[in-house]
């Protein structure tokens, strides 16, 4: 299909999930690991108000930088790193067919 893109996430115990992601129903991150039923929680509904969406970007992909919000949000986290985002706040787009994340500890 045209609209999908192919995503793996890794999940806390380090198992790998090759997930298909509509790149036309204006989803992010975070609804798409939910929509999987993975344990990402998304409390503050895709706002950047909380971090249970907190991922590493493990990819060489060009994603978008953090805005102040995402920025805001992830300085109060736990296990912050130089590739992480919150995953609501990564659009599912065609330039991310191949993205690897990795589930971050909660």
């Amino acid at each position: 299909m045209d609209n999908i893109v192919n995503i793996t996430v890794v999940d806390r115990e380090g198992v790998e999930h090759q997930l298909e992601a509509p790149t036309d129903m204006n989803m992010n991150m975070m609804e798409l690991c939910k929509s999987y039923e993975l344990p990402v929680e998304g409390t503050c509904g895709g706002m950047a108000m909380c971090a249970t969406c907190h991922m590493y970007i493990l990819s060489d992909h060009d994603i978008l930088e953090r805005n102040d919000d995402e920025e805001s949000m992830l300085d109060q986290a736990f296990f912050v790193k130089s590739n992480s985002r919150l995953g609501c706040q990564i659009h599912i787009a065609p330039e991310l067919e191949g993205l690897k994340v990795q589930l971050a500890q909660v």
